[in-house]
């Protein structure tokens, strides 16, 4: 729902006028980074699009190229994640996270268990298509044990969707708390195919049965039960079932404050949350921490990449 977005197409869009002006923002003598901000900031993913269909029209040159070689740093990280499609971004995003220097399991987290079964598809096709993988079997080879499986299953895309059958909730209930009790191989597979298969619908009423059954929330009978990346993927599906919005504010919030400003998390998040919910990330970010997500960028962040932060970010000044 548009409602929820941060980032909305532009009235009166002109994506000829609008390359033109990032023409002469980016071949000019010094960069115009304000331009620059001020232009791709303000369109919609779609409309950038249209943008840099208008720039190679008009230049004969490819516009993501033209802002990697002009711009730098977590600046040109922003800029660029601007450029891809929802599901391109996601692939570029999962295979720098498996294929870098270090494997950034977080990213994979992030990705895998929040997204629809059509996104998990348009990922996918997007991966093979950029990437010439297939991204099941980057995950088979990149990644090892429960969490493996945790992922290759997430990765599937084919979690029920609108089904719920109270009687079957009663029955899942146990078989997570026996899961949590035993802590066997068999255990774990079990948990994990029921968390990463069943409907939003049907696992909200597994998690109340749980609770009735052990007089324990569900992530901390987890977080006590498993350690991790397996644990954390385990976690983050609980809380993506119960409210995306909340997950992702309190990744920010651990990117900024836990991690040091952990820059890829944050550019991250902010991008690909910018035109679904970013918006109610902020407000859940503000009524959990108490300062908003404006407030704490600005302090942690400077210059040009803060300024573009900001503007993803959006919205009205009160809200900060």
């Amino acid at each position: 729902m548009a409602l929820f977005w941060t980032i909305f197409p532009a009235l009166n869009f002109n994506p000829v006028m609008d390359a033109q002006m990032l023409g002469g923002a980016l071949q000019g003598i010094g960069c115009e980074k304000d331009m620059v901000i001020d232009i791709l900031t303000q369109r919609c993913n779609a409309q950038r699009l249209m943008i840099a269909e208008a720039y190679r029209d008009m230049y004969g040159r490819d516009l993501i190229m033209d802002l990697k070689e002009n711009l730098s740093h977590h600046f040109k990280d922003v800029m660029v994640g601007l450029m891809y499609p929802p599901a391109s971004y996601d692939a570029h995003e999962f295979w720098h996270a498996m294929k870098g220097a270090d494997m950034e399991e977080n990213c994979l987290i992030d990705i895998l268990a929040s997204r629809s079964n059509g996104e998990i598809f348009q990922m996918k096709e997007a991966y093979l298509m950029q990437y010439n993988n297939d991204l099941q079997q980057d995950i088979y080879s990149e990644t090892s044990g429960h969490f493996r499986d945790t992922l290759m299953n997430l990765a599937q895309g084919t979690r029920e969707e609108g089904y719920a059958d109270p009687a079957m909730a009663a029955q899942d209930a146990m078989v997570l708390w026996e899961a949590c009790q035993q802590k066997t191989g068999e255990h774990k597979n079990m948990m994990q195919m029921i968390l990463c298969n069943k409907s939003y619908q049907q696992l909200w009423m597994v998690f109340q049965e749980f609770q009735n059954i052990s007089g324990q929330d569900i992530v901390d009978a987890i977080n006590e039960c498993y350690d991790g990346y397996f644990q954390e993927l385990l976690v983050a599906t609980v809380l993506c079932v119960r409210d995306k919005p909340s997950y992702f504010a309190y990744r920010l919030y651990n990117a900024i404050h836990e991690y040091g400003f952990h820059n890829k998390t944050i550019i991250r998040i902010l991008i690909a949350r910018s035109e679904i919910d970013l918006m109610n990330i902020r407000r859940r970010y503000k009524e959990r921490y108490g300062k908003s997500l404006f407030h704490d960028i600005k302090h942690f962040a400077s210059g040009h990449y803060e300024t573009a932060l900001l503007a993803i970010c959006a919205g009205d000044a009160e809200d900060y």
